[in-house]
């Protein structure tokens, strides 16, 4: 059960590389690989992908998607396959050290204020973020505590169904716990979703700033369907 946990498999200059970060290396060589070849042989299903991704982003911002749909697209994605590419043999899933939850909520965090700031501009933006002053540190305790729930909600998640499948594994057959992995791999794409519909709604309360209210509850609405 030990080598369910990240392992480090080499260092180099004095850093750890643990395997999940080759994993999510061969990850993200895989990923540009089949989009390459989606281009080249089957445009109208990377088409599809991207009208599905622009369609549900849209939806759930309440605004047309295109301005944010290369980063929302390209996390949706990234999460999905590394919530998913662990039952490749050999592989495990990245996101099952917390490390890489906790960069991709820090990648949330950073685009809020940078969608913001290219929206309102770095005064107008910093103006709604501080009004009222008193409120300023409430929003910093709000924002950082939203970064952490996305790091364990996502963390949590993905590493306890890892868990029940691998003490599953070790106590029955072969074949009895195929079912488990096919809930495994739902599950982390439905976490995947979850993860990027939150990061589109926490993005849209920064460009409205007017809204909170709305915003909040959209944000409770995504997340009441993790439960």
């Amino acid at each position: 059960m030990e080598d369910f946990f990240p392992q480090v498999i080499f260092t180099a200059f004095g850093i750890p590389v643990r395997d999940t970060i080759i994993s999510t290396w061969v990850m993200m060589a895989l990923i540009v690989a089949l989009i390459v070849i989606a281009r080249r042989r089957w445009p109208a299903a990377l088409e599809m992908l991207v009208g599905f991704l622009s369609d549900t982003v849209s939806d759930i911002m309440g605004r047309p998607a295109l301005p944010f749909l290369p980063f929302l697209g390209a996390l949706a994605i990234f999460i999905a396959v590394a919530n998913i590419i662990g039952v490749v043999p050999i592989l495990v899933t990245p996101t099952s050290d917390i490390n890489t939850p906790l960069a991709m909520a820090l990648v949330v965090f950073f685009s809020v204020h940078y969608f913001g700031m290219r929206a309102k501009g770095v005064i107008g933006y910093l103006k709604d973020l501080a009004s009222p002053i008193f409120m300023l540190p409430l929003e910093v305790v709000g924002q950082l505590s939203r970064t952490l729930s996305l790091t364990l909600r996502l963390f949590g998640n993905i590493i306890s169904t890892d868990l029940i499948v691998a003490v599953i594994f070790s106590l029955v057959p072969l074949l009895v716990p195929l079912p488990m992995v096919g809930l495994s791999m739902f599950t982390g794409i439905l976490q995947a979703y979850i993860f990027t519909a939150l990061a589109a709604v926490f993005i849209g309360a920064g460009l409205e700033a007017s809204e909170p209210v709305e915003s909040e509850s959209a944000s409770q609405r995504v997340s009441e369907s993790a439960s």
